[in-house]
């Protein structure tokens, strides 16, 4: 992880166009591309940032100095300027992988399963990442689909209406970053329970029931899906 404190000025430009003025900012650059300014106003959530997948470029000055950060998606027209008037720090951390608050149990085994399988949570998906951060808690799995679009995946050993409405929250948070505005939901459990099959219908949400028994290669695939 790169910490940059920085006095800086920050402009967006994408579907909207924002500028924040110059100010002492903290800069968070991921190992995977993940780019948030944080500014010490108490909140929990970055005035601004980029999720993967991103393209960092720097320009320095002839002394060496770093003077812009452009950041911007690799697909889109999405694209964050800083213009850095001093540099306060500039360091590098290596973290400890983490999958945030661990599950109990079968729960926390299914979703180690499905992030090895992630198709079997809707034909063609692949794994972004596991624990997806919002600034209500993290989904289980982030993943994208055949055409590229973004799919959350809450797990649970039974999927009921409250793990529905849960899903809903996470979905409600994600969807607030304009490039991941289309962003559907999908509940994965060994059991859903029939109200919850309908409520995640009215909300656009796809349920599949998972046996653990076939995704620890026991015996043949038995999938149950119900499409929003």
């Amino acid at each position: 992880m790169r910490l940059i404190v920085a006095r800086c000025r920050v402009a967006y430009a994408g579907r909207l166009s924002t500028v924040l003025p110059e100010a002492v900012r903290l800069l968070m650059l991921g190992p995977d591309g993940t780019f948030m300014v944080w500014a010490d106003g108490g909140g929990v959530k970055p005035l601004n940032w980029m999720t993967p997948p991103t393209v960092l470029e720097e320009e320095r000055d002839k002394q060496g100095e770093l003077r812009t950060l452009v950041v911007r998606r690799q697909r889109g027209d999405d694209r964050l300027e800083i213009a850095i008037a001093e540099i306060l720090s500039d360091a590098e951390h290596p973290l400890d992988a983490e999958l945030g608050l661990e599950k109990e149990g079968i729960e926390r085994e299914l979703q180690e399963l499905l992030a090895a399988a992630p198709e079997c949570c809707g034909e063609g998906l692949r794994l972004v990442r596991r624990e997806w951060p919002t600034d209500i808690g993290p989904v289980d799995l982030m993943c994208r689909d055949g055409e590229d679009e973004w799919i959350a995946v809450e797990i649970k050993r039974v999927g009921t209406i409250d793990a529905v409405e849960q899903l809903a929250r996470y979905l409600e948070r994600i969807r607030l970053d304009p490039a991941m505005g289309s962003c559907r939901g999908v509940l994965a459990a060994q059991a859903i329970k029939p109200q919850a099959v309908v409520l995640a219908q009215a909300r656009g949400i796809d349920c599949v029931e998972v046996d653990i028994a076939v995704l620890r290669g026991e015996r043949e695939p038995d999938l149950t899906l119900f499409a929003a």
